[in-house]
């Protein structure tokens, strides 16, 4: 489905209105370029992708067009896509494993776009999820930022589908407000309300705003 303007201008006016220190992202991935510009048209600038190749096609056009583009990267990021993935976008949103942290840092210059990075937080503890074990969260986070020098500005997380995401979003205050971070980027179309209650800085929004994925 297409960009829908009328779901767009009522999401987007309740986080302003009522949550004003809560960012809409709006998630664009499998989106053709057209769609894209229409919410762009509207005012839109805060948008998450999956895929580095498929960003990196997209946006490139999309920037000279709107160069005040914020491009979040929210899905899982190969070792050997991240010379692209730095160039592309503007924040990294799913850090979460050692080697991953080390190439990054090996190709990290003042000329790469990437400046912020998140944390991917596995808060599920799902075998079929990428993120890093809530148990092991203190050590990587000290590592990224004391030995590996990156800006990891805040945590991420795709909870369980089923049972309460209330607990989880929680859990992820609770790792957020432990470890001294700014942001929380978590909550979808079906729970972001959920998420803004439990302190979210960042929703991400995708079928409410397109409609459902043929």
């Amino acid at each position: 489905m297409n960009f829908n303007k009328k779901a767009y201008s009522a999401i987007n006016d309740l986080i302003s209105k009522e949550y004003p220190k809560v960012r809409l992202m709006i998630v664009s991935k499998n989106r053709p370029v057209e769609s894209i510009r229409d919410a762009l048209d509207e005012g839109a600038l805060l948008f998450g992708e999956n895929k580095v190749q498929e960003a990196d096609l997209k946006f490139e056009v999309l920037r000279k067009e709107f160069p005040n583009i914020n491009l979040h990267l929210i899905g899982p990021l190969q070792t050997n896509k991240v010379k692209q993935a730095l160039k592309t976008f503007d924040v990294i949103q799913s850090v979460d494993r050692e080697k991953l942290v080390k190439e990054i840092s090996k190709n990290l210059s003042g000329l790469t776009r990437t400046k912020n990075f998140y944390i991917q937080v596995n808060i599920g503890e799902e075998s079929q999820k990428n993120g890093i074990d809530p148990m092991n969260l203190a050590s990587f986070l000290d590592n990224c930022r004391q030995q590996l020098n990156l800006d990891i500005v805040g945590l991420m997380c795709i909870p369980p589908i089923s049972g309460d995401t209330n607990k989880f979003f929680k859990e992820m205050l609770n790792l957020k407000n432990q470890h001294n971070l700014s942001n929380l980027s978590m909550g979808m179309s079906s729970d972001y309300i959920e998420a803004i209650n439990h302190e979210a800085t960042f929703v991400r929004i995708g079928s409410k705003i397109f409609g459902n994925r043929d």
